[in-house]
């Protein structure tokens, strides 16, 4: 499946890998599949790249000479909600957590195939473009004020600064307040691909949700789990 815009611009993809094969393979694989590829081997530089020129997805090695992928995506969030995806040989939950608190989309853990690679890019840039393109009407909400364009909420004049997939789930689940949502059902709606048993992607994602709603001091309902069942939007009492 190849991406472009309507104007039949080619999706960008900012690829950073230092490994020298897998980077070769990246470009080589992805340049076949359309898209133009942005290959760097380091950090150097990337924050400026990424403020002067516009991609459609960022891919990037945690591991980075002399650089941390995390300390430069965490730059990167400061300015930027382009996707991003994560590589990395480090396996511990941890690491994944700390990605995805950083503001990563998705992570995948090395080695991994092109294919598997495949199907996590092109989810990402489904759901990107079904947000630029949804004219979705979401239920009014007595504090929070919602920004389709730039992806956040707002409460009383602050901002929560949510990632794209952050801000994804929170409509998904504004969209059916008091409605209990299943993890099937947010993974396709929000991830558009499957969810697997030990994929605890989501439960990061709307861990995130509620720590920022908390913070700019929302108050009039919160994301509660439901044991075996999923999430939802629940109205607090006053």
């Amino acid at each position: 499946m190849h991406y472009a815009s309507p104007s039949h611009v080619p999706t960008r993809i900012l690829a950073i890998e230092d490994d020298p094969v897998l980077a070769a393979d990246l470009d080589s694989h992805l340049g076949q599949r359309g898209f133009a590829v942005t290959l760097r081997h380091d950090a150097n530089e990337i924050l400026h790249l990424v403020g002067t020129e516009a991609f459609d997805l960022i891919l990037m090695d945690i591991m980075l000479p002399g650089s941390s992928g995390l300390e430069v995506l965490a730059q990167v969030r400061q300015c930027q909600r382009v996707p991003v995806i994560l590589m990395s040989a480090l396996g511990a939950e941890q690491d994944r957590i700390t990605g995805f608190s950083q503001g990563a989309d998705d992570y995948l853990p090395k080695p991994f195939s092109m294919q598997e690679m495949d199907v996590r890019i092109d989810a990402i840039l489904r759901r990107v473009a079904y947000e630029h393109e949804a004219q979705v009407k979401v239920g009014s909400d007595p504090q929070l004020e919602l920004d389709q364009q730039a992806m956040d909420v707002c409460c009383n004049g602050r901002w929560a600064e949510l990632t794209s997939t952050e801000f994804r789930v929170l409509e998904i689940l504004m969209q059916h307040p008091g409605e209990v949502l299943s993890k099937a059902f947010l993974y396709q709606q929000v991830m558009h691909r499957a969810h697997s048993q030990h994929d605890r992607s989501l439960d990061m994602h709307v861990s995130r949700v509620r720590r920022k709603l908390q913070a700019i001091g929302y108050s009039a309902g919160r994301v509660e789990t439901i044991r075996g069942m999923g999430y939802v939007l629940a109205p607090l009492q006053s």
